[in-house]
């Protein structure tokens, strides 16, 4: 039987109290000047919120263009990765966090500038550098087969990607292959031991502007029929940036190095349990039907509309398997389910209207296909893949 939505609640109060020590300021003494390479988009204003409250003082550096509303407070220093790093020069600071990197020519010229200014240096790079998402070619699999996915999980030494093309900068076509590379970077200037690297996966809750997660708590918002994509044991893995943006704030307190996995919960989760925590603290009544991922492939529903969850029969059946012990042995934390949805349901409906019509990710196929859509517009193709599935069983 599912837990009602206040003994949901009650678990997700208890455990976030068991966060709560992660959450107190540190000893003054041990306050840190952090600079942050973005700090603006999704994932940065949550680092530095969590810095902020852990008594540390921040610094911004980015082009000035992004969410400028924000931290009126924080220092900014406005340049370019792109050759505009002036602003950094001939300051010092205790550790670097880098969320905006992804062209390796960039992280090089902010790590070698930044070595003999900082101790500590954190990138944060992304799962997508494993070797299993690509094909020969080095562009995304289109079907299963070699690499394949590790049978146990992805873990931190699997082999990564090789960007075909050693001199492109094309962000779009390597995204993964530019973000081993820029790894190196960092590496190469800070060596092992003053650096840290963190390979999320899908990043979610309040503020993402992928809509990735956000969808589902939407869509079951909605109520009535909904499709749960696949079968109730499919993996399921995702962190909210809450978790990521305050472990990525300790592992600097902590001078930790290393590379890390970062995904959650611990051990994943079941793609049934995902769907029945959400309705658990969703009053609207909703009713489930299971439609299997080489059905929804064949009604054009594009594969990565819909993560967390991975079709197991495509090609991508591992990228919800990656392994995560070291991250959580590491301070890692993982805030429930019940949580994170409910923040960002919240967080959606204060959105103003003409961006709630426009929900980036779902049911894209068919005339939806690679363009935000209503929900209205998300439903009824959900209702014409419903009716193609029961036609489908006789």
């Amino acid at each position: 039987m599912s837990p009602t939505r206040r003994q949901f609640l009650g678990g997700a109060a208890a455990a976030t109290g068991a966060l709560a020590f992660w959450r107190c300021s540190v000893p003054e003494a041990q306050a840190l000047r952090i600079l942050i390479l973005g700090g603006t988009g999704f994932l940065g204003p949550h680092m530095v919120r969590y810095a902020q409250m852990r008594g540390h003082t921040v610094t911004l550096f980015n082009r000035g263009r992004t969410n400028t509303h924000l931290f009126p407070e924080v220092e900014k220093l406005v340049g370019d990765r792109d050759g505009q790093l002036g602003a950094l020069e001939g300051r010092t600071w205790d550790v670097v966090l880098d969320n905006s990197g992804y062209v390796p020519r960039h992280v090089r010229d902010s790590a070698q500038l930044l070595k003999d200014a900082t101790d500590h240096y954190l990138f944060t790079s992304t799962a997508g550098v494993y070797a299993s998402w690509y094909g020969a070619d080095g562009g995304m699999k289109s079907a299963p087969g070699e690499p394949d996915w590790p049978a146990g999980g992805t873990t931190e030494d699997d082999p990564t990607v090789v960007l075909p093309e050693p001199e492109s900068e094309d962000v779009g076509r390597w995204y993964g292959h530019l973000k081993v590379l820029c790894e190196d970077a960092v590496r190469e200037a800070y060596g092992d031991d003053r650096c840290v690297i963190t390979r999320p996966g899908l990043i979610v809750g309040p503020e993402d502007t992928t809509d990735r997660f956000t969808y589902y708590p939407v869509r079951l918002d909605r109520g009535g029929e909904v499709i749960a994509f696949g079968a109730p044991d499919d993996p399921v893995q995702y962190i909210d940036a809450r978790d990521l943006a305050g472990w990525s704030i300790r592992l600097c307190e902590e001078r930790v190095s290393g590379t890390y996995n970062a995904v959650a919960p611990l051990g994943g989760m079941r793609m049934g349990d995902f769907l029945e925590g959400m309705r658990s603290v969703i009053e609207t009544p909703v009713n489930f039907t299971w439609v299997p991922g080489a059905f929804l492939a064949e009604q054009g529903v594009p594969e990565f509309s819909l993560p967390p969850w991975t079709n197991q029969d495509g090609p991508f059946a591992g990228a919800t398997s990656f392994r995560a012990d070291r991250a959580f042995a590491a301070g890692l934390t993982s805030r429930p389910l019940a949580e994170t949805t409910i923040d960002t349901l919240d967080w959606w409906k204060s959105l103003p209207l003409e961006r709630r019509d426009g929900m980036r990710a779902g049911l894209r196929g068919g005339d939806l296909e690679f363009g935000p859509a209503s929900m209205d517009a998300q439903m009824e193709r959900e209702a014409e893949i419903l009716a193609a599935w029961r036609t489908s069983q006789g």
